[in-house]
């Protein structure tokens, strides 16, 4: 039983990341700035000719601030695994009784209006000045979780994403109907 429930916790790994690599190629081309700049940083580090090698992905800061910015927009889970506190106890003027299942929306966190100025819109400029990571410390920003419960395939789904991004817009010419969008609107759901 234990297998298969490895397996399925890897292929929901493999999955939320593909789910994120659209986004991110769906961002980029509703803002073709930025898909610019991604494919001029690119063509720099690895050059107009070659692939992408996994050493290139570290030399890549506007391609990462793309991927927090995915990641702060469309969180893999929007709503983190549920907490259960051991002990009633108050946070923010709440009362959480013991054994209570308390589910943290990253998704609204991601987008709320007085952390993020103006948080609906795709900017991974916001992350150029590398204050934002995602290492679960700073409650405005964590796409993985925090603490005990944190991801623990961030790492992994890190250079998932970076490798695979950055060979797509290498290799392919992405970009949309002149005039045209692509719809990224959200609707609730599991």
């Amino acid at each position: 039983m234990m297998h298969l429930h490895r397996r399925r916790i890897w292929w929901w790994r493999t999955d939320t990341t593909a789910n994120t690599i659209e986004y991110a190629l769906a961002e980029m081309m509703n803002k073709p700035d930025v898909l610019n700049k991604v494919r001029q940083e690119l063509e720099t580090v690895v050059g107009k000719d070659n692939i992408v090698e996994e050493t290139d992905i570290n030399k890549l800061p506007y391609l990462y601030t793309v991927m927090k910015e995915v990641l702060r927009l469309h969180p893999a889970l929007p709503l983190l695994v549920p907490h259960c506190p051991s002990t009633t106890c108050t946070v923010a003027r709440y009362m959480i009784p013991k054994g209570a299942r308390v589910f943290v929306n990253v998704w609204a966190i991601h987008r709320d209006p007085s952390i993020w100025e103006n948080p609906l819109e795709f900017c991974p400029e916001r992350f150029s000045d590398s204050k934002w990571d995602y290492s679960g410390n700073d409650f405005k920003y964590f796409p993985f979780g925090s603490g005990r419960r944190i991801c623990a395939g961030t790492a992994m789904a890190e250079r998932m994403f970076m490798y695979s991004l950055a060979s797509l817009v290498h290799s392919f010419d992405w970009s949309l109907p002149a005039g045209e969008r692509l719809d990224l609107s959200e609707k609730f759901g599991f």
